[in-house]
This record gives structure tokens, C-alpha cells and sequence, in this order.
């Protein structure tokens, strides 16, 4: 591996620890609560719109991305 290959590839990594990435899987109310400090604290990035998940069952899934630091 090149020095330009080690360089990239370190940089890669660095930005992608920045980050994590979740799957929250519950009740719509819980979400909302959940957002709303992840919001408060400034940590969210992005959020999904809700997608229920489907039959009898009344829970909502949505995808987080938070900033580690």
C-alpha cells in the first residue's frame, strides 16, 4: 500500500467514525421523544420519515444518523 493509499484510506475511516447509525424500531411517541433530545443535544443529522411496520403491529421504524462528537 502507497503512502497516498494509506493517507486516503486513514482520512476515510476518520470520517466515517464521526457517525453512527441506527435502526429505531418503536412506538411513534417513543420515537418523537428520542428525536427530540438527539435534536436538543445536536447530535442529529438525519432522520428518516416514519414507515410503520406493518399488520397488526403499531410500531414505526425510522433511521438515525448522530454525530459522535
Amino acid at each position: 500500500m502507497t503512502t497516498r493509499e494509506r493517507a486516503y484510506a486513514k482520512a476515510n475511516n476518520q470520517r466515517a467514525a464521526q457517525y453512527i447509525e441506527l435502526w429505531i424500531i418503536a412506538q411513534p411517541a417513543e420515537i418523537a421523544a428520542m428525536l427530540h433530545t438527539a435534536s436538543a443535544s445536536g447530535r442529529l443529522v438525519y432522520v428518516s420519515t416514519p414507515t410503520p411496520m406493518g399488520g397488526d403491529d403499531t410500531r414505526h421504524r425510522r433511521y438515525l444518523r448522530l454525530r459522535t462528537n
